[in-house]
């Protein structure tokens, strides 16, 4: 693997293991977070609660599909027509995924991974369609939009059963604990890696997620099956976290679709 180059904007980063007592997650995956930059939750969502949340979000990405369709070249950024949409900020269109974004499973890991005041940072429905025959790119989170803290919280949830071949998540560990890496742009999107021979898959139920750091370099591969692969991804990020800018900072406190999860590490 050739050896990754700082963000520009990453400058004395130290990495900070979470510290219990936990709640949600044992010391033992606590450890691999600290260690490898990702820890499995397995059946975060019972049966139940996942089907709310596949049809609240269903409606939503089919509207998605359509706009794309409709689009001279059929794509927008790195969304594709017939291949991989991104329904984003659902949390303001739908009460339900509002209040389940601030529910107990995101308190818990924000209390056991992020700290004791935690906002909602993003979240977003990632399909992927049959028709995805690329991977998607080498990235950390925090490549798209740099934000500081560097690192939050991404929890990775299964909606369908995610296998090798259908885009499941792979993730390279380690490299979390150099903070932010130098991306660049392809046609798929931000890229940090040119290869990753000690990724490991990240094969989940549906109903599982894997939690990481938004440092975590992560990928997912084409969808082979004949299925659309449903992921629902939430983001936790530590109150007064913010972008900078050369003119200054945008701070991450959106009333609407940003609001706090835990103050002082009680349900806000």
């Amino acid at each position: 693997m050739t050896e990754p180059a700082p963000h520009p904007r990453n400058r004395g980063f130290a990495w900070s293991a979470p510290r219990g007592p936990f709640r949600r997650i044992t010391a033992a995956q606590a450890r691999q977070f600290d260690q490898q930059g990702f820890c499995v939750v397995e059946d975060a969502l019972a049966p139940d609660a996942l089907r709310d949340v596949v049809a609240e979000i269903d409606p939503w990405e089919a509207k998605v599909e359509r706009l794309l369709q409709s689009l001279p070249e059929r794509k927008a950024f790195i969304a594709r027509a017939g291949e991989i949409t991104f329904t984003t900020h659902l949390v303001l269109r739908s009460e339900r995924l509002r209040a389940f974004c601030r529910g107990p499973l995101f308190q818990d890991l924000a209390h056991d991974l992020v700290g004791p005041d935690v906002r909602l940072y993003w979240d977003q429905a990632v399909y992927k369609k049959p028709g995805a025959q690329d991977d998607f790119p080498w990235h950390q989170d925090n490549g798209y939009t740099y934000v500081e803290p560097q690192a939050y919280l991404t929890l990775w949830i299964a909606l369908t059963d995610a296998t090798r071949d259908n885009g499941c998540p792979w993730i390279v560990p380690g490299l979390h604990r150099r903070g932010t890496l130098r991306h660049w742009m392809t046609p798929l999107g931000w890229r940090c890696l040119d290869d990753a021979p000690d990724a490991v898959p990240c094969e989940l139920r549906a109903g599982s997620a894997v939690a990481f750091s938004s440092l975590t370099p992560h990928a997912t591969g084409p969808n082979r099956t004949r299925a659309v692969r449903k992921a629902y991804i939430v983001q936790l990020a530590p109150d007064g976290a913010s972008i900078p800018t050369d003119a200054g900072a945008t701070p991450c406190d959106d009333p609407e679709r940003q609001y706090p999860i835990l103050s002082g590490g009680e349900p806000a």
